[in-house]
């Protein structure tokens, strides 16, 4: 495995951008890289080293300093979009972001307009079902090609085949599976609510744009939102630490620059507890919090 990075700085993997380092890492770069991962799969079981597949954004936090595994991280580039068809097929560590624009821009296809601001991926956006302002990545999505790690097997899902819901993949659940890319058919908006909100405003004026991974926990529903019920605890711009819950959005989890990842986590346990405590309901992470085990 002479293509292995050994004791790699992955800080920037994750918008927390906490210190962290990794004893193996692999980034896939091209298609040709893709073929290594089912290599460096075997020889991982083969040497009891646990594999962590990072193709799906940066939203993440890493509790730890010095992580004793091996790090696949997704580096794939390049995107199109068919005037004809209104099909965007998209390598999945593209900007969703990017793409939104470019698409209102240059082909003046604004239904991803709502996704303007939103940072992540195309294959977060895939992986977590990425919402926004009720437009979720799941209503216009037609398939998504990916590779199994377990037997290095090319594989293409359908929209049925995902089992989307809220913030949620089969993605999540079957962590086996590398993300390459996926189609879009962007000929008809579909969405669950209809929204008026003017989302770059909303974005510019009405949440923090620094050291965060944009709203931590999921909403609890519809109605009742993860921010109004941190809010009501009294969690709102409150510092434990490092670490503090935004002026801006109580949602979003910060840090002043002096911080551990342990900060981190300390206030995340303090707002489940409290919220659960007062109102009964478990606070769901909508960010991955990745441990060493």
């Amino acid at each position: 495995m002479d293509y292995l990075e050994r004791n790699k700085d992955i800080s920037t993997l994750s918008n927390f951008k906490t210190p962290a380092k990794t004893e193996y890492y692999f980034e896939v770069s091209t298609e040709d890289d893709i073929k290594k991962i089912f290599e460096i799969y075997q020889w991982a079981k083969m040497s009891h080293l646990p594999l962590l597949l990072v193709s799906w954004g940066t939203n993440m936090l890493f509790a730890f300093e010095n992580y004793h595994w091996i790090i696949i991280k997704n580096n794939l580039f390049w995107w199109t979009y068919d005037r004809d068809t209104k099909i965007l097929e998209s390598y999945s560590q593209e900007s969703i972001w990017e793409i939104a624009e470019i698409l209102e821009s240059e082909y003046n296809q604004d239904l991803w307009h709502r996704f303007i601001g939103l940072p992540g991926t195309i294959g977060w956006a895939v992986y977590w079902n990425a919402w926004c302002f009720w437009l979720e990545t799941a209503n216009n999505f037609v398939d998504v090609r990916v590779l199994d790690v377990s037997n290095g097997e090319n594989k293409i899902f359908s929209k049925w085949e995902m089992e989307f819901e809220y913030r949620h993949s089969r993605l999540k659940n079957e962590k086996k599976y590398f993300i390459i890319s996926a189609r879009f058919d962007l000929s008809q908006k579909i969405e669950k609510y209809h929204s008026d909100v003017d989302n770059i405003d909303f974005r510019n004026n009405k949440q923090p744009n620094w050291n965060s991974c944009g709203s931590f926990f999921k909403n609890p529903s519809k109605d009742v939102s993860a921010g109004q019920l941190i809010e009501a605890v009294w969690l709102k711009w409150y510092k434990l630490w490092g670490a503090y819950y935004s002026e801006k959005h109580a949602n979003f989890l910060m840090h002043d620059g002096h911080w551990t990842y342990k900060d981190l986590l300390a206030l995340i346990d303090l707002a489940q507890k409290k919220v659960y405590d007062a109102f009964a309901i478990d606070l769901e992470n909508e960010v991955q919090i990745i441990i060493n085990q």
